[in-house]
């Protein structure tokens, strides 16, 4: 038996699995990370605690399998933390900042003048949400590890550039996630010259090479290291969303929808994302990505925060004792509205209650909010992509509630594939190393993705939710 060993380094901890030659998951542990908070709005990672956890990870999927019988390993990360490491010894300068900090928001707005140029590059809105503007404020706080970025011995970049420095001992990220940097042209795939001089960032602490995520990534123990991409892109693969028009979305805490748009970018006037989606076989394919802050997470609130339900299981189980919300609507904008908003002013509201109003149409209402919102990604999608969903891939924690996927097959009007396998983020780059390696001969035949998947098509018109949806998300944005 052959096998592909994947990581799958995401924000709350790190997990491996061992994938076999028939595409499933046979072996797998997993270690939490520390997350540290040192000021309101920073969030920081121990990057060396990231790294022994993998090498941990690494020995106990692979012990006692054979070393020839272990074709590649995939690495599939958390995507926007940045990590600053010296070039010649590999250790951290300082925390990780993960994709959750918002230090660089000053940075940014002092780069406001340079915001249509970013976009146009990039593809994505100017943030500190991604990399550049993370480095800019470090350099700020940080003047000795500016200083010795200046003199050419810091290398910065992302999870997957980071931990294949460490395991390998080569400088390389892949496309998805210099993406996702503000620091590639997404046309040419390249570090662009004026956006490192707009936020003042030297070249040289830059990956050498950006590469397919099925390039060669280097060896660790005589193992070739590929199939590195985004958490997210790796999911949007092991989904099958390989062609133009087809999409994804992740239940989680929050969401990722994502629609593979081809091998051309499309820059959005309406608040979504452009970026790589993965580059291999000597081919770019492009996405349009909205991100949702709020999904599970607005389950946990209202039980954890609010005190309303003692648990999601209970808002699910009184959701399904209603016909609807009867005309009630939550909109969960408790940290303002993400895509296709971006309204940072919005906040939450529930509205319109009446006498008759229970704790069964609120959790109603709370289960449609996460398909709404999904929804209104969608619809900004199928605009500007010019295609038209007519089949919705689905994974996470929220893809098993049944109510909330007909609701969203419902409310988006399209049949809605729930992924059969738990892991899909590990397993998508697992496949991408064992396509390249030829493990399997392509996407399509390796015998895990040939199981049966829980599809749901749209059964009722809910014209009149999105109508009472959009009413409410007006509301939230009332400064």
């Amino acid at each position: 038996m052959k096998y592909i060993a994947a990581i799958d380094q995401s924000t709350s901890g790190s997990k491996a699995f061992l994938v076999d030659e028939n595409g499933f998951v046979v072996k797998r542990a997993s270690l939490a990370h520390q997350q540290f908070y040192p000021k309101p709005g920073y969030a920081e990672h121990d990057a060396e605690e990231i790294y022994q956890n993998v090498l941990s990870l690494l020995n106990t999927v692979l012990e006692g399998i054979p070393a020839e019988s272990v074709q590649a390993i995939a690495l599939a990360n958390q995507r926007e933390t940045t990590v600053f490491w010296d070039k010649e010894t590999g250790e951290p300068l300082c925390r990780a900042i993960v994709w959750q900090d918002v230090r660089g928001e000053t940075a940014c707005r002092q780069l406001d003048k340079y915001a249509g140029y970013i976009h146009e590059t990039t593809g994505i809105l100017l943030s500190p949400y991604y990399p550049a503007g993370k480095i800019r404020a470090l350099f700020a706080e940080r003047p000795d590890i500016r200083k010795k970025a200046e003199e050419g011995s810091v290398r910065i970049g992302t999870i997957d550039n980071y931990l294949v420095a460490r395991l390998t001992g080569k400088s390389a990220t892949d496309t998805s996630n210099a993406s996702r940097t503000q620091l590639m042209n997404l046309k040419t795939l390249k570090w662009d010259d004026k956006l490192l001089e707009i936020f003042g960032i030297p070249k040289g602490c830059m990956a050498e090479e950006i590469l397919p995520a099925d390039a060669d990534f280097g060896t660790w123990n005589g193992i070739p290291v590929t199939g590195v991409l985004g958490d997210s892109h790796a999911t949007l693969f092991g989904l099958g969303c390989l062609k133009s028009g087809m999409a994804k979305t992740s239940y989680g805490t929050g969401s990722s929808v994502m629609m593979n748009v081809g091998n051309a970018p499309i820059i959005s006037g309406s608040g979504l994302s452009a970026s790589v989606g993965f580059s291999m076989a000597g081919e770019t394919m492009y996405v349009l990505e909205g991100n949702i802050t709020c999904s599970g997470d607005t389950l946990i609130w209202l039980c954890k925060g609010l005190n309303i339900f003692e648990s999601p299981q209970e808002i699910q189980k009184l959701a399904e004792s209603v016909d609807g919300s009867m005309g009630v609507n939550l909109v969960p904008a408790m940290s303002g509205l993400g895509a296709p908003y971006f309204d940072s002013d919005a906040r939450a509201i529930l509205c319109g209650m009446s006498r008759g109003t229970e704790k069964a149409h609120i959790a109603y209402a709370a289960l449609a909010s996460i398909a709404q919102q999904i929804t209104d990604v969608l619809d900004v999608m199928n605009l500007e992509s010019g295609y038209s969903i007519s089949a919705l891939s689905a994974d996470g924690g929220g893809s098993k509630n049944e109510l909330l996927m007909q609701l969203q097959a419902d409310l988006a009007k399209c049949s809605l594939r729930c992924a059969s396998a738990d892991d899909v983020t590990g397993l998508g780059a697992a496949y991408i190393a064992g396509i390249r390696t030829g493990m399997y001969a392509s996407f399509e035949s390796i015998p895990a993705n040939q199981a049966e998947s829980k599809i749901y098509h749209p059964k009722n018109d809910r014209a009149n939710l999105r109508a009472e949806w959009k009413t409410a998300v007006q509301r939230a944005r009332i400064k």
